[in-house]
């Protein structure tokens, strides 16, 4: 082999590396769900939506949504395709994103695309009037 063959080689190896390296850390923080932890006054005003059935708040990257049964649910509040933030619809107790229709259960599970991936969900605590959503 050669000078010159032998330089080209290790170049395009680095590159690939390089590129490989690159494009998996990418994927990996397109993919990164923060840690969730914070606690809701549901007497505050801020929250007075929740005391409805069927009433949605965001709060810290998260919709907290009151079902029609009176539970709480929580998941991220951008929609995995684009970004676009999802509501709560009560008649089918699920999420949806307007942007390009995609929809989601209860549990965040997809739907109805273009979303492939599903939407985080995270736990809801009732003590009183306190709603601790962690996750």
């Amino acid at each position: 082999m050669e000078r010159k063959e032998f330089l080209a080689l290790v170049g395009t190896s680095f590159a690939a590396i390089t590129l490989a390296s690159c494009l998996g850390s990418c994927k990996k923080e397109k993919n990164a769900q923060p840690t969730v932890d914070f606690t809701l006054d549901l007497t505050a005003a801020a929250n007075s939506a929740l005391a409805t059935n069927g009433g949605y708040i965001y709060s810290n990257s998260v919709i907290v949504a009151r079902t029609m049964a009176g539970g709480y649910i929580a998941v991220a509040q951008a929609c995995p395709h684009q970004g676009v933030s999802v509501v709560y619809q009560p008649s089918s107790g699920g999420f949806y994103c307007s942007a390009h229709g995609s929809a989601f259960s209860a549990s965040g599970a997809v739907t109805a695309g273009p979303a492939g991936t599903a939407l985080k969900q995270y736990t809801c605590d009732l003590s009183g009037t306190s709603l601790h959503v962690h996750g």
